[in-house]
């Protein structure tokens, strides 16, 4: 088998079974065994098991940041350089959930492999995605554009529960269908679109509040003393 095929085979093996079966359970003899290689070719062409993973997941993702910073170029070329804060929102979870969800996609290999990533502890994927943050600081300068007056921080924060949100609407579809008895429909993509991009804009948009919460003072060993009255 021609070394660029081989390599393909196993990408393609080891993505079908960790979709199927999960990161842990699955092992590199497995693979070789699913991409009727041996288990050399793997240590040639990945060195190991971590780094396979991280090739599978850095593919994907790259797919879908690409989708996403495009969406984003198209919201503020349209708005003169200073796009919605909607829109930029509907840029950073609409393609990741377009892409888990629906009857269409949600059975694919590689949505499948997507959430199991972000439903499973795996070293690899997480040191990729505290490192490769550059296209979320795109979408941070986005909002900045957008709502200028609003605190730095406050939009972090903003971003931050945006992506949440998406994240743990894959995650829990099933516990959510079932809360609802089916009533939430996990099928309509372009409805759960709307209700993120919806909650994520009145919380960015709300008025600050005023005033922080009162601090408790600690009543030591559990008794008030007259200062405490």
């Amino acid at each position: 088998m021609p070394s660029d095929h081989t390599r393909s085979a196993i990408l393609a093996a080891a993505e079908r079974l960790y979709a199927d079966r999960g990161f842990g359970d699955v092992t590199l003899r497995d693979i070789v065994a699913e991409a009727n290689v041996n288990l050399a070719a793997v240590n040639y062409h990945f060195g190991s098991k971590d780094e396979l993973i991280a090739e599978l997941y850095v593919t994907r993702s790259i797919q879908t940041n690409r989708e996403r910073l495009n969406e984003l170029k198209a919201a503020e070329e349209n708005g003169g350089g200073r796009a919605a804060i909607d829109e930029i929102l509907r840029a950073l979870v609409g393609p990741p959930l377009r892409d888990c969800l629906g009857r269409d996609r949600e059975g694919s290999t590689a949505a499948r492999f997507m959430i199991r990533a972000s439903i499973e502890s795996v070293p690899a994927i997480r040191r990729i995605k505290n490192r490769e943050i550059d296209h979320l600081r795109k979408f941070a300068g986005a909002m900045r554009r957008a709502l200028p007056d609003r605190d730095e921080v406050e939009l972090y924060w903003g971003l931050h529960f945006a992506l949440a949100m998406s994240h743990h609407t894959i995650r829990e579809k099933e516990r959510l269908a079932k809360l609802s008895d089916g009533h939430c429909d996990l099928n309509d993509v372009d409805g759960i679109i709307d209700r993120v991009v919806s909650a994520s804009v009145m919380a960015l948009t709300a008025s600050a509040p005023t005033s922080k919460a009162p601090v408790r003072t600690m009543v030591p060993h559990g008794r008030l003393t007259p200062q405490d009255i």
